[in-house]
């Protein structure tokens, strides 16, 4: 696990901001060009990269990076989002947990007969439609064909693309990415915040901004995505090949003003209950940083807007 003060982050915000993102920025650049690297090298007998991490990890962009820097150096590379494979709205019951509350991180919301179907075909680079999932309408709105040619990657990302129920049991054919935060953000007092905070904080940002939910939705539905995280995620972090901390070190300074406000407007005895004092306390530490020289390539993106690899 690795550590990060609040008090660095403050100077170097002080000191040069613009420097500080982009140096930030190259060290996770420099880390998926290594990752990309490796991939290229085993492409021939490990065609498909199975991407997994919890929610607000980033591995849409990790992902897509990825494949960017595949293909520019001359192997194609198709990304895959398991979230198409849903389940339409009436195809099948709805997993519940055991409180009898939709389980929506049940990897049994998948289609893995078609998902497990498809990625044979890939493998034998037969063709395949991937379907295209509405989540307004919770339906199926067409699909896109695929056909890997000798050579070529597959990138499948999602929170199950680990578990073998879902995605098979080919361990010699496939290379597995675990992507989540593992920084741990100290705070002048010396207490450190969990790296679920931060993809807390990514949740926040995008469910509001994307999704038109309130701060208190968000907390309130992390507690069952952290329940998801933890029983079918988790059991398969042994499966990964190669691990990636997406966590960006001036990200806390970026989320401070656009999350403050909202967390403030809600009851003190709720974030209490919720546990979530810490995480006001610790953007009140810190100085607030203008999106202004955030590339449109960068992870954060992903939550505040103004991806280049956003729809």
């Amino acid at each position: 696990m690795k550590f990060c003060t609040l008090k660095r982050i403050n100077q170097r915000i002080e000191g040069d901001a613009a420097q500080f993102i982009a140096q930030t920025e190259q060290r996770y650049s420099d880390r998926l060009i290594r990752v990309a690297q490796y991939l290229a090298a085993c492409c021939e007998e490990k065609p498909v990269v199975l991407l997994s991490g919890p929610s607000g990890s980033g591995k849409t962009t990790t992902a897509l990076r990825i494949e960017s820097l595949l293909d520019s150096w001359g192997h194609e590379t198709h990304t895959l989002s398991m979230d198409n494979y849903f389940l339409p709205k009436g195809m099948g019951p709805l997993p519940l947990d055991e409180e009898g509350n939709p389980d929506f991180e049940s990897p049994l919301r998948l289609d893995t007969e078609l998902l497990g179907d498809h990625l044979q075909r890939i493998f034998r680079c037969k063709p395949v439609e991937v379907p295209i999932f509405d989540f307004k309408t919770q339906s199926r709105a067409g699909s896109v064909p695929l056909h890997r040619k000798p050579g070529e990657l597959v990138i499948l990302e999602g929170i199950h693309a680990l578990n073998p129920d879902v995605t098979g049991r080919s361990d010699d054919s496939i290379t597995g990415i675990y992507v989540s935060v593992r920084t741990r953000v100290t705070s002048r007092s010396g207490h450190a915040l969990h790296p679920a905070k931060i993809r807390l904080m990514r949740r926040l940002i995008r469910d509001r901004l994307f999704r038109g939910r309130d701060p208190q939705e968000t907390i309130q539905m992390f507690k069952s995505v952290s329940r998801g995280e933890e029983l079918y995620i988790m059991p398969y972090k042994h499966r990964a090949h190669i691990d990636i901390d997406t966590f960006i070190a001036y990200e806390p300074a970026v989320y401070r003003d656009l999350l403050l406000p909202g967390l403030h407007a809600l009851d003190p005895e709720f974030l209490r209950r919720s546990g979530e004092e810490d995480l006001c306390r610790m953007l009140e530490e810190i100085r607030p940083l203008e999106p202004d020289h955030i590339p449109e390539t960068s992870l954060i993106r992903e939550f505040i807007g103004g991806s280049i690899y956003q729809n």
